[in-house]
């Protein structure tokens, strides 16, 4: 499993030495990961991260004394952070460890949830580390709150919705909670679809197979990254013009009626966000005319 796991086309591999890992094998796990990141070739590799064992863990300190050995982990994942406290914890640990980690912050609890703007916007003392994004866990969450677990995932919306909104508010990255059917990709696409419009950046895949879905969905479509360019087209005209608003006409939906929208300055926000994100996954920005 480790061999393949270089070879997907992840943005992140996340090494797990938490609930993926048996428990009388969790300290040998750490010499495992250890030889297979320094056999790995030089090159281009996606962004490496560690999932340690939590602060209140006896593994805790061990875990993090071996991530710092490991030069090529740029990120810890720490699981069931409740408050900040368990930020400091992590900080003081990763004292003197020379160079500054990238941790992302699993929300797995209501108290998580309770907290999640002093989680969200905590920085270091040491400057060790710092937060660079903000993970659902809602499996973890469920079993917290006892909430019933659906299809239809309502039950979840107002903690997603939080979590989205504490994130976007420190400039974090927000990350959608896995989809445990890993064997339907039509609801992990239902799924993502469901994450992108919450607003999360991003989704935890369990499976290769999930993979190619999540990145294909929470990129812009064609139809959003044309709708995009026209209206920074037609806003440069308006301007020229001392308009602060326009209307678009959409005639390049599904529907062959013509659906006129008013913009202004919120939407065109909006459309410079679109263009920003096709840009950074490398995709073409058509060439529109405001006509």
């Amino acid at each position: 499993m480790l061999e393949k796991s270089t070879s997907m086309r992840s943005d992140t591999i996340i090494y797990d030495f938490e609930d993926a890992v048996a428990p009388s094998q969790k300290v040998s796990a750490r010499t495992v990961l250890s030889k297979f990141l320094e056999a790995l070739p030089g090159g281009s590799t996606p962004e490496i991260a560690v999932r340690v064992n939590p602060t209140v863990s006896p593994l805790f300190v061990e875990d993090i004394s071996s991530v710092v050995a490991m030069p090529q982990v740029q990120t810890i994942v720490l699981p069931k952070v409740h408050e900040r406290l368990d930020l400091e914890l992590l900080d003081q640990v990763l004292r003197g460890a020379g160079r500054t980690f990238s941790i992302i912050a699993s929300i797995e609890s209501a108290q998580a949830i309770w907290n999640i703007g002093e989680i969200a916007g905590w920085r270091s003392s040491t400057g060790s580390a710092f937060v660079s994004g903000l993970l659902f866990a809602a499996e973890d969450y469920c079993a917290d709150t006892s909430i019933i677990r659906t299809r239809s995932r309502t039950e979840l919306l107002y903690a997603r919705s939080h979590l989205v909104n504490a994130a976007k508010s420190f400039g974090l990255h927000a990350i959608d909670m896995v989809c445990v059917n890993y064997k339907d990709p039509d609801y992990l696409r239902e799924e993502c679809e469901d994450g992108r419009r919450l607003g999360f950046d991003g989704k935890q895949a369990i499976h290769p197979n999930q993979v190619q879905v999540i990145q294909e969905t929470f990129v812009p479509s064609e139809r959003e990254i044309l709708r995009a360019t026209r209206i920074i087209a037609k806003m440069d005209e308006a301007y020229a013009q001392n308009k602060g608003a326009f209307g678009l006409d959409d005639t390049n939906g599904a529907s062959s009626a013509s659906e006129t929208e008013m913009i202004d300055e919120p939407m065109v926000k909006q459309a410079r966000k679109t263009l920003e994100r096709a840009r950074h996954a490398g995709l073409v920005i058509p060439d529109v005319s405001t006509t």
